[in-house]
């Protein structure tokens, strides 16, 4: 799918110049190389931001796939609308607006891909939900697991305490599930990608 490049490329400048967190281009490199040639049909993005990564994603579908994509920031959701029907893609992404804690026990779909990138403290509770979501070969992707390094150190700082023994458990969790084989990646802030099997 073609995505009109002088547009694409002015959400992605906007969205750095507001530091709005969005997808690394190293982390977007290596996903293109591992779903590019693919056959997509659906996809679950659980953090929506301004909508620049299911963008990027809606390469990866098929002629009839589909993106859900979760967002609880009003604000975020709206500019997401926005950029999302600029480049005419308001057929192939559906913004669900809520958290994703209270709308992912109601999704009873099945993905191709699931890709987390919201709350880093409720990333367990994701797995467990994508899981659930999944058949077999269902690609789960996790971004910033290493959360700027602290979840391999012994980082114990009251501020970032819970986000980061919830993403150690994430962690554990994808390499010890006997349904899934994990790798992490040393790419952008840390990816995770667990193959169901």
């Amino acid at each position: 799918m073609l995505i009109e490049v002088n547009k694409f490329q002015e959400i992605k400048h906007r969205a750095l110049e507001e530091h709005i967190p969005i997808i690394m281009d190293d982390t977007l490199e290596y996903l293109d190389k591992l779903f590019l040639k693919s056959n997509i049909n659906n996809i679950l993005e659980i953090g929506t931001a301004v909508g620049y990564s299911a963008i990027c994603f809606s390469r990866y579908l098929s002629e009839s796939g589909k993106i859900d994509t979760i967002e609880r920031d009003e604000e975020r959701a709206k500019e997401a609308i926005q950029n999302i029907s600029s480049l005419n893609l308001q057929e192939k992404i559906n913004i669900i607006l809520g958290d994703a804690i209270d709308i992912l026990p109601n999704l009873n779909k099945k993905y191709d891909m699931i890709f987390i990138d919201a709350a880093k403290g409720k990333y367990p509770y994701f797995l467990n939900e994508a899981l659930r979501m999944s058949n077999k070969g269902t690609i789960i992707v996790a971004d910033n697991v290493l959360y700027k390094g602290y979840v391999m150190s012994d980082y114990n700082k009251h501020k970032q305490r819970t986000a980061v023994r919830n993403l150690r458990e994430y962690l554990k969790e994808a390499l010890e599930n006997p349904r899934l084989n994990s790798e992490i990646l040393e790419i952008g802030d840390g990816l995770c990608i667990s193959k169901v099997i």
